[in-house]
């Protein structure tokens, strides 16, 4: 998985390629609310592309304006990430942060190089270690005027595995992404619609089946049943740690029963993906 091939699969016209490099202290200065964010910006981020600006204009799809939401435009950035900022939480923050940077909604590509660069023996440049896109709603500040803020939770998926099960999400993936094959009433639709691609491939990577929603009812009902999933894998993950540390048979035994009836809700959740 490299990014060009991520760009190609978005399916972008060229009307709407901006491909310019974006000076990273304008993150700092406008999406960095304390100094370790504004670090954070800082030192983890290689370099900052604006790939394209999804406007009327450029891909003629309208605006969006209602309830406090304007959709004017979505940009699609890219953001490289250093080697030295590789765990979970720091993406996570990097992603948040950059999406509360631009007053537009994003679509966000993160990809992080693998620390081993080219050698002379070996100058084939290395593709990204990891590749990850997100995306978050946004609406009008309430207390703000003119400021904008992020609507609900990121919505967010990996793009490199490296078992088949993996390539099998990524692949669907990739082919559900292009331009149009989304909504297109208006460019909140559209948004959307690249936000039901991204919580079909997380199902999927707990069902082995890339499903995309029918219509913004089932979508609903998918992303519910995504997060009950990812709650009950959470509470799992740690009734099974709190198993193996206990010594006490009995607890062990109350701790091992508590796991199997979260298995059975798990098992539940999972039909409803």
């Amino acid at each position: 998985m490299t990014l060009d091939t991520l760009i190609s699969a978005l399916a972008l016209p060229a009307s709407c390629r901006v491909d310019q490099r974006v000076p990273k202290k304008m993150l700092a200065e406008h999406g960095a609310p304390t100094a370790a964010d504004r670090r954070l910006l800082t030192d983890s981020i290689e370099e900052l592309q604006w790939i394209a600006a999804l406007k009327p204009g450029t891909v003629a799809i309208p605006e969006h304006r209602s309830d406090g939401r304007e959709y004017l435009e979505v940009a699609v950035l890219s953001v490289e990430v250093r080697a030295t900022h590789d765990k979970a939480p720091q993406w996570l923050r990097l992603a948040e942060l950059v999406h509360r940077a631009v007053p537009y909604p994003v679509l966000l590509i993160q990809t992080l190089r693998p620390s081993a660069a080219a050698t002379p023996d070996d100058p084939t440049p290395q593709p990204p270690a990891r590749v990850a896109l997100s995306l978050a709603h946004k609406r009008a500040a309430q207390n703000e005027l003119g400021k904008v803020v992020l609507d609900g939770e990121l919505v967010r998926s990996e793009l490199v595995g490296t078992d088949c099960a993996a390539a099998t999400v990524v692949g669907a993936l990739l082919d559900a992404l292009a331009l149009d094959r989304q909504p297109h009433q208006d460019l909140m639709a559209l948004y959307q619609g690249w936000m039901d691609c991204l919580t079909a491939a997380e199902a999927a990577r707990l069902t082995g089946n890339f499903r995309l929603p029918n219509g913004p009812t089932a979508a609903a009902a998918q992303r519910e049943a995504l997060r009950a999933c990812q709650k009950l894998e959470q509470e799992a993950a740690r009734l099974r740690s709190q198993a193996a540390k206990e010594r006490q048979i009995a607890k062990q035994v109350d701790l091992n029963l508590a796991l199997q009836r979260l298995e059975v809700s798990l098992q539940l959740a999972r039909g409803q993906l």
